[in-house]
């Protein structure tokens, strides 16, 4: 079973960066598609960017395309997110989760466990 774990957020100024990353604490992400998440205050968790471990195809929420970067780390065994131009709206708690399968499943695939994030703010 891969546990991940998710590090880098903090407070940022509007137009600031962020790199957040995703760790596999155990096993790894061969044969996964690993993806980025986040949750506004009374808003529903939302899909932001995915990567497919094997081939490296990626996909974004239409909103951060352009301003996000996700990939991989095969040595270190993490997935990153790259965040520029950062946007109040960016704000949120960020996760990360894993399937086994496309990464454009991911935005549409139930999701049984969570990890506790990392809290991301952009300030105006």
């Amino acid at each position: 079973q891969v546990h991940l774990v998710e590090s880098g957020g903090g407070f940022v100024q509007v137009g600031g960066s962020l790199r957040l990353s995703c760790a596999a604490s155990r096993g790894s992400f061969d044969f996964y598609s690993v993806g980025w998440f986040r949750q506004a205050p009374g808003k529903e968790r939302e899909f932001v960017a995915g990567i497919n471990w094997t081939d490296g195809t990626t996909s974004y929420r239409d909103s951060v395309k352009g301003r996000f970067t996700i990939s991989r780390d095969n040595a270190n065994n993490a997935v990153y997110l790259q965040m520029n131009s950062l946007k109040p709206e960016d704000t949120a708690v960020y996760y990360c989760n894993k399937i086994r399968g496309s990464v454009y499943a991911m935005a549409v695939t139930e999701y049984i466990y969570w990890g506790q994030g990392t809290q991301v703010t952009v300030s105006s």
